[in-house]
């Protein structure tokens, strides 16, 4: 599932890009069908095996794999990487789960070069907001959520460090509805009839993209969109 839209980047071939959380994968497959070098870094080590994996399956079952690719173990608020070394940074849906997201920021924008992108989803303020109604283990397990931003929040702690902000939008429409109904059996509850069918359904499409779903998507998004995600400049 693709949080980002490449095309806002304006990926030159030989770029240097890091997804800071990559977990599984996701975004360093889809950085990887450009000219690039793409680091996947995470702070879980059996993600990164995962990640690595699927940029396997990625490529076995026909996806672009252009670039060249690596992984590396990483604490966000703790970059192994040296000052002004990525042409773009890219960080989806990991920064409501870090308790010192200053930091974080910091360094994000240390190890990208000036006039780089930045790339930052995070869940969006409303559907995030009923989850946490929903249920109290949804934000209370090891490792979750700490805090819901909103969008003013989430730029300033950008702006304030000297990034431009570019663009925003928001993602997955589709996908609200599906944690509402984990958050309201709970977000353990993986058995429940509906949630089971429901995980299916979104399997499914995220495999097949189909053009009647990518038209419910995009007619909820802006209402429902689950993420929001940010671009900025240095």
């Amino acid at each position: 599932m693709i949080t980002i839209d490449y095309s806002r980047l304006g990926i030159s071939s030989g770029d240097r890009i890091l997804d800071m959380g990559c977990g599984p994968g996701r975004h360093v497959c889809g950085a990887c069908a450009y000219d690039a070098m793409v680091t996947g870094a995470d702070i879980l080590f059996d993600d990164l095996v995962k990640a690595k994996e699927n940029i396997y399956l990625h490529e076995a079952y026909g996806g672009k794999l252009a670039g060249r690719w690596a992984f590396s173990a990483a604490d966000i608020t703790r970059l192994p990487f040296a000052d002004q070394t990525f042409d773009h940074v890219i960080c989806s849906e990991v920064l409501e789960h870090i308790p010192d997201d200053t930091k974080a920021a910091d360094e994000l924008i240390r190890v990208l070069k000036p006039g780089g992108s930045l790339t930052v989803s995070v869940p969006r303020y409303f559907p995030e907001a009923i989850c946490w109604k929903l249920s109290d283990t949804y934000s209370n397990t090891e490792g979750g959520h700490v805090r819901i931003y909103t969008k003013q929040r989430i730029t300033g702690l950008f702006t304030r460090l000297g990034l431009k902000k570019r663009f925003f939008h928001y993602a997955h429409g589709i996908h609200t509805p599906y944690w509402w109904l984990r958050c309201l059996v709970g977000p353990d509850n993986d058995e429940a009839l509906f949630v089971s069918l429901y995980h299916r359904f979104l399997t499914w499409d995220i495999m097949n993209k189909p053009l009647f779903t990518r038209a419910i998507d995009s007619a909820l998004t802006p209402l429902l969109g689950k993420s929001l995600v940010l671009y900025f400049r240095k």
